[in-house]
């Protein structure tokens, strides 16, 4: 009967998710802290590549260009499977090849997109079509999920409940109430409490993840008490061996 309790109790870990009405809290936290988008700063790692490849469209190049459109596949940058990294320097600029330094820092993606596509244009490349990504935005992830660990932000606006599955989901330990991102400065962290019984919380502002933040998810109660019997049973069990046998040396004795 009580392996039966227990299980019952594992199965309806996620029937609670998203039930309550409850608002986020947090601790020191308010909107005005709320970041836009992220904006690149110095020791990014950029992947930058020209979605006109000839490789895949034939382009002509300009007719002051050297270069064609293999600009950027073909000198500079490092990386694996032809997409190459180019690491913003402390000034803010990047290398980037037949273009020399373009100041990024400060940019959103979208902005520094922009910023080099004109400048292959102007200089370089007819209709470039620029991507950049910002390769190095990750964050934490720890406590009750499958797969704990530093995790990519692949994309923008990523959310909690988005970064959750993809560790793996929650745990059958896991307090879906007391889920906390940890964010700011070293000097200045502020901690939000997420409880994801709450349907507002896919949605809050405060949940949509930013780089370098730490996530942690409890332990829920159940779990707890279950780790401190094992805990207390790893004690007793040794003393009550000891006692057992002293109990049949003394009972032999009396014989």
């Amino acid at each position: 009967m009580l392996v039966i309790v227990l299980s019952s109790c594992s199965s309806k870990q996620y029937q609670v998710l998203f039930q309550k009405k409850q608002s986020l809290t947090d601790s020191g936290y308010n909107t005005r802290d709320i970041v836009g988008e992220y904006r690149i700063r110095s020791q990014d790692i950029l992947q930058v590549r020209n979605l006109q490849d000839a490789r895949k469209y034939l382009i002509n190049p300009s007719p002051s260009a050297a270069v064609n459109s293999n600009v950027l596949t073909d000198a500079g940058g490092t990386g694996v499977g032809g997409d190459l990294n180019y690491q913003v320097a402390d000034d803010g600029t990047v290398i980037l090849p037949a273009l020399g330094h373009i100041q990024v820092a400060g940019l959103t993606r979208a902005e520094a997109e922009k910023a080099i596509e004109d400048a292959y244009k102007k200089n370089v490349l007819v209709n470039p079509i620029i991507e950049v990504k910002i390769v190095n935005l990750k964050v934490t992830m720890f406590g009750e999920v499958h797969s704990p660990g530093n995790l990519p932000l692949t994309k923008e606006r990523t959310t909690l409940v988005e970064m959750i599955g993809t560790a793996g989901g929650l745990t059958d330990q896991a307090n879906e109430s007391d889920v906390k991102i940890i964010r700011g400065t070293e000097k200045d962290p502020k901690v939000i409490l997420v409880d994801l019984g709450d349907i507002k919380s896919i949605n809050d502002p405060r949940a949509v993840l930013q780089n370098g933040d730490i996530i942690y998810v409890a332990r829920n109660k159940r779990a707890n008490r279950t780790n401190n019997l094992q805990n207390v049973s790893t004690i007793v069990q040794p003393s009550l061996l000891l006692i057992n046998v002293a109990l049949i040396i003394l009972t032999l004795f009396r014989k």
